[in-house]
């Protein structure tokens, strides 16, 4: 992409009038064409390379005595901004471990050493810091799936998988949270979790099939858990931090066949999304600071 920028000079001063943009195939540039006063002498062109991350919104009065070698190089650029960009996301991790999702922007942007603007450029909204931050948790409940599902045993395999997922939600506040809620922009996370719910109706098929678990099990009793997991978790904290192993395993006893009574039906999946929905739109709401560096 080309950005020409129209300017006027006034006492080694530049001031941009106005910008155009047209396609470029092989580089992103910015050209200064500066006009001396309002005579139609012929306009002299300066041309700069800049990095993609280059920000229109800082484009206002550039110093035309400072020396060419002043200008951004591309590279630095780039690695600046990747390393912001690692920088945040550690930060977040560290932060929403701790404190859950409900934990502001701001306070990552603290954790991180950075100006609020700057993580707002690398994450234009809190469910892109989530996605980055929590891929690799995904990644392992997807796996917790497939372990589930090569155990033989069907039930040990299920019962497994809860004990498992329930711990990673005890050990990370944040991905407590992210079970219990839905990100509909966070296109990848969301396919991961889309992935392992595939899974788990294979598994509570198998149980259903081999005895195991009662007949009246549905997949949104899984999310029920997830939901009274993160409850627990929040609740007791580090004053009683394996309460949630007893709670776990008191559900999964009542899960086994056979049953000793009927349950009341299960709550609509449409029902549950709009209760996730809601949770994360919550968590997105809490007020945040000016941005300003």
């Amino acid at each position: 992409m080309t950005v020409i920028a129209i300017a006027h000079v006034t006492a080694q001063r530049m001031v941009i009038n106005s910008l155009t943009s047209v396609s470029l195939d092989t580089e992103r540039v910015i050209r200064f064409e500066i006009r001396k006063g309002l005579s139609g002498s012929a306009v002299p062109t300066i041309t700069l390379k800049l990095d993609r991350s280059f920000r229109f919104g800082r484009l206002g009065v550039m110093n035309l005595g400072a020396r060419s070698s002043d200008a951004p190089a591309a590279q630095p650029l780039r690695s600046d901004a990747e390393r912001n960009r690692a920088r945040i996301v550690a930060a977040a991790r560290t932060v929403f471990r701790r404190d859950g999702l409900n934990a502001s922007m701001a306070s990552v942007a603290r954790e991180a050493g950075v100006g609020i603007a700057t993580l707002f450029r690398r994450f234009p909204t809190k469910e892109d810091l989530v996605a980055a931050v929590f891929a690799d948790r995904m990644d392992a409940y997807v796996d917790a799936v497939g372990v589930a599902l090569d155990d033989p045993d069907p039930w040990r395999g299920l019962a497994g998988f809860i004990e498992t997922v329930c711990a990673m939600q005890a050990a990370d506040y944040g991905f407590a949270d992210v079970l219990t809620m839905t990100f509909p922009t966070a296109k990848a996370l969301e396919e991961r979790r889309d992935q392992a719910y595939e899974g788990v109706v294979q598994l509570i098929g198998r149980a259903k099939a081999a005895g195991r678990l009662r007949e009246d099990f549905s997949p949104e009793d899984l999310v029920l858990v997830h939901m009274a997991t993160a409850g627990v978790v929040n609740a007791t904290g580090d004053a009683a931090p394996d309460a949630w192993k007893r709670v776990v395993a008191l559900m999964l006893q009542s899960f086994e066949a056979p049953a000793r009574g009927p349950l009341p039906d299960p709550p609509e999946p449409s029902a549950l999304y709009e209760a996730m929905l809601r949770a994360s739109q919550a968590c997105s709401a809490s007020p945040e600071p000016h941005r300003k560096d």
